[in-house]
């Protein structure tokens, strides 16, 4: 095999192995922190929609089809909160370069937009960054503050690295030693200026075989030799024994990446207090704010639907963008225009929503659970 179509050969199969997503390159990540807001559709009438031509209206309903496929990030509490979290550990690990600086592990079950809000810190990040201190770094170079990374559960030490070569378009990511893959990410890393390193889907990883125990070790030498802090991304880490400390050499060495990494999480939308009921009605604001249906009208979202879209969703924040964007779908194919229990009930959601749900609507049916805020003293019910 000549050494063109073995080069080619190995650059297919690390795209096999490791994500396809645009975020896995410098570029794709670019135009997604430099982007500006989307222009938001006229809401037109429904008197309006009747004067448009027929070409009129199939672009107004194509820009509607787009708009509500994207009506997120939400700025959630969960978000919020989980933001402040990461500002806290990032800021604090402005340290010299003698100090090991501290990595996080985002650890959350699916559904809770894990993923939507790290890509939400990071945009943030990339613009305060490029904003303090220029596109280019004193070199010259290229500023990137973020790189982000996909793992899947072949990935060993040797695809970590050329992942992160993949991200910033390195020459030299398709062929070499493991050991050549990690000087050159170094090199990318200090050259570009990076500060944040995400690794997501660390889940996929097991951490209890020989790619595991590869792995792990390397998140210790990117502690020691990287300037960058390192946000782990995945489900179920600290079972997986991220944070655990055995009695096996193997637990070891899992446990020194847990004593050099804080824990985070993120949970669904809780109804049982009030302020959680706070937090579930004014994300369906924000919600029923950005809905471009033409026989919407005030609560149609946060009031009429609160309890329904919570048992349809669990209290998920990915379910319920995910019901909200079909059946806004649905609404503007069908002419309903509008969203309502009977419409969505013939839209499908994901299969744990659904199976979760009976449980949730005997508890509504019966009193035990209200998605509702209290009255406030002196006003109707």
């Amino acid at each position: 095999m000549s050494d063109p179509t073995r080069a080619q050969a190995e650059e297919v199969d690390l795209r096999a192995r490791l994500d396809h997503l645009t975020l896995s390159r410098k570029e794709g990540f670019a135009r997604l922190a430099d982007a500006p807001r989307r222009i938001r559709p006229e809401l037109l009438s429904p008197r309006q929609v009747k004067t448009l031509g027929e070409e009129a209206l199939a672009e107004y309903n194509r820009v509607r089809r787009k708009w509500h496929a994207n009506l997120g990030p939400l700025e959630t509490p969960q978000m919020k909160a989980l933001h402040e979290d990461l500002w806290d550990i990032f800021d604090s690990n402005d340290q010299d370069g003698d100090k090991v600086k501290g990595g996080i592990a985002l650890d959350a079950f699916p559904g809770l937009g894990k993923t939507t809000a790290v890509l939400a810190f990071a945009r943030k990040l990339h613009r305060r960054a490029i904003r303090e201190g220029g596109a280019f770094t004193g070199e010259g170079h290229e500023r990137w503050p973020v790189c982000r990374v996909g793992l899947t559960s072949n990935t060993g030490m040797r695809d970590l690295n050329r992942a992160i070569l993949e991200y910033f378009g390195h020459p030299g990511r398709h062929r070499g030693t493991t050991a050549d893959f990690g000087y050159r990410a170094l090199d990318c890393v200090l050259s570009a200026e990076t500060t944040l390193l995400i690794v997501d889907d660390l889940h996929f990883l097991r951490w209890r075989n020989k790619s595991g125990i590869e792995v792990s070790n390397h998140f210790k030498y990117i502690a020691n030799e990287f300037p960058v802090t390192l946000l782990m991304v995945g489900v179920g880490l600290e079972k997986r024994g991220l944070f655990s400390e055995g009695v096996t050499y193997e637990d070891a060495i899992l446990a020194q990446t847990g004593r050099r990494t804080t824990r985070l999480g993120m949970e669904p939308f809780d109804i049982k207090t009030e302020q959680g009921r706070r937090g579930w009605r004014d994300t369906l604001l924000a919600i029923e704010e950005r809905v471009i249906l033409t026989n919407k009208y005030p609560g149609m979202v946060a009031d009429d639907l609160s309890n329904y879209l919570f048992t349809r969703s669990t209290g998920h924040i990915g379910s319920l963008m995910t019901l909200i964007n079909r059946g806004c779908q649905r609404a503007v194919r069908t002419g309903a225009e509008r969203l309502n229990e009977e419409l969505l009930s013939a839209v499908k959601n994901d299969a744990a929503s659904e199976e979760a749900r009976r449980e949730l609507e005997l508890a509504f049916e019966t009193g035990q659970l209200t998605s509702r805020l209290k009255p406030l003293p002196g006003t109707a019910a």
